[in-house]
């Protein structure tokens, strides 16, 4: 746990207003708890007129962004926020959510989202002290560079939201964090969930044996490897990868089709071994990626990633876990979640509600971000005591 004794020598910013947009509200409401428990229980407060409104009930603000029935929209604010320093929540891959135009049911796309973000923004008009956007799955993120005559719609978006007056933006797990270069000087924070997904592991895995001869990180691609170096490294194990081979002839659905798998890496017969990437989309590559790695020997394949989109449902996962190819998924709560989706007995929700309150927490008081990471000296600390079993699991995150 970060030592948030550190922030009572500091002073906040403005006092906090949370704004949490219609496609984070479950998300938004656990985060809002721990941050009213943070404040109410771990902070000692000064008697002092600059932490006026530090410690509240609630830290969410009324607003609203009606349709009209032609499709179109807007945003309205439903308290001032004169002075604040604002933190607005967005989920843009929820496609839950639907509205009225000309009669029909038109579900939120990405674009949709972001549009009412824009509103939002717009709608402050300057008022608060500090804008602080928190994406945890980065808009158009997916399409990272640029050839030729395309888009390269999250830079667009950086440098738009800066434009309008933003202070910092926080995601999670950038698909290519280099993104941020579009806005060199502007504030661009990329988290990621390895914490969390250890302590999924160990809490839900019960004879799980977390060192080199027992354990393997795998990247399904070249492109995921610098995360499972990162995640390895955390969990002091080895690493490997799989390299996706293409037919370049062809296009499907937008993209290359994969040939074959090609599998880089040591000797994985008798391990278990965690594939870890940013996210799940069709999960076609995911499931024989983990098919491969039980015909070369592992004992049990998890899947770990930060974003499970599953966009073409979980019929293959539910076919790939009925037959052996994987033991467990484990997804974070940083996206909407089908409720389906959890109740599967290989799906494991890695929470990252009360993180993002301490990201919240020490951004206010513009502390150090250093303070909310863990440090692998700590992660390597807790595993030794897992492995030993001289502490429980719930003990050993305290």
């Amino acid at each position: 746990m970060p030592d948030f004794h550190k922030l009572d020598s500091s002073i906040p910013v403005a006092p906090i207003s949370f704004i949490v947009m219609d496609s984070a509200k479950e998300l938004g409401e656990l985060v809002n708890n721990h941050l009213v428990n943070f404040r109410h229980g771990l902070h000692s407060l000064p008697d002092d007129p600059a932490f006026q409104g530090y410690v509240r009930d609630d830290y969410r603000i009324k607003f609203s962004t009606p349709r009209f029935g032609s499709g179109e929209s807007k945003a309205t604010i439903g308290e001032s926020i004169r002075g604040k320093d604002v933190f607005i929540l967005t989920d843009v891959m929820n496609h839950s959510l639907s509205y009225k135009m000309f009669g029909y049911d038109n579900y939120y796309s990405p674009d949709d989202h972001y549009q009412d973000l824009k509103r939002v923004i717009a709608a402050i008009n300057g008022k608060a002290r500090r804008i602080n956007i928190i994406m945890p799955f980065l808009y158009e993120g997916r399409q990272h560079h640029k050839n030729n005559r395309e888009s390269l719609d999250a830079a667009v978006m950086l440098r738009e939201l800066y434009d309008m007056g933003i202070s910092n933006f926080v995601t999670f797990d950038a698909h290519d964090p280099r993104i941020s270069n579009s806005a060199p000087l502007a504030g661009f924070d990329n988290f990621m969930a390895s914490p969390q997904f250890m302590k999924a592991l160990i809490s839900n895995i019960s004879d799980l044996t977390v060192d080199k001869d027992h354990l393997t990180v795998i990247s399904p691609d070249e492109g995921a490897l610098d995360r499972a170096v990162y995640f390895a490294n955390v969990l002091g194990v080895d690493t490997g990868m799989f390299y996706k081979r293409r037919d370049y002839s062809k296009v499907v659905n937008g993209s290359n089709p994969i040939v074959a798998h090609e599998y880089l890496g040591s000797e994985i017969e008798g391990k278990d071994v965690i594939i870890i990437d940013d996210m799940i989309s069709s999960g076609s590559s995911m499931i024989d990626t983990a098919r491969q790695l039980k015909m070369k020997g592992a004992k049990r394949v998890f899947i770990c990633t930060t974003f499970g989109l599953f966009t073409n449902g979980m019929e293959k996962f539910d076919k790939g876990y009925e037959e052996g190819d994987f033991d467990a998924v484990i997804t974070t709560n940083l996206i909407y979640q089908n409720p389906e989706y959890t109740n599967r007995p290989y799906y494991i929700v890695a929470d990252m509600s009360k993180f993002l309150a301490t990201i919240i927490d020490f951004m206010n008081h513009d502390d150090s971000l250093t303070n909310v990471i863990t440090p692998t000296e700590k992660l390597h600390s807790i595993l030794e005591k897992y492995n030993n079993g001289t502490r429980k699991t719930e003990e050993l995150f305290d």
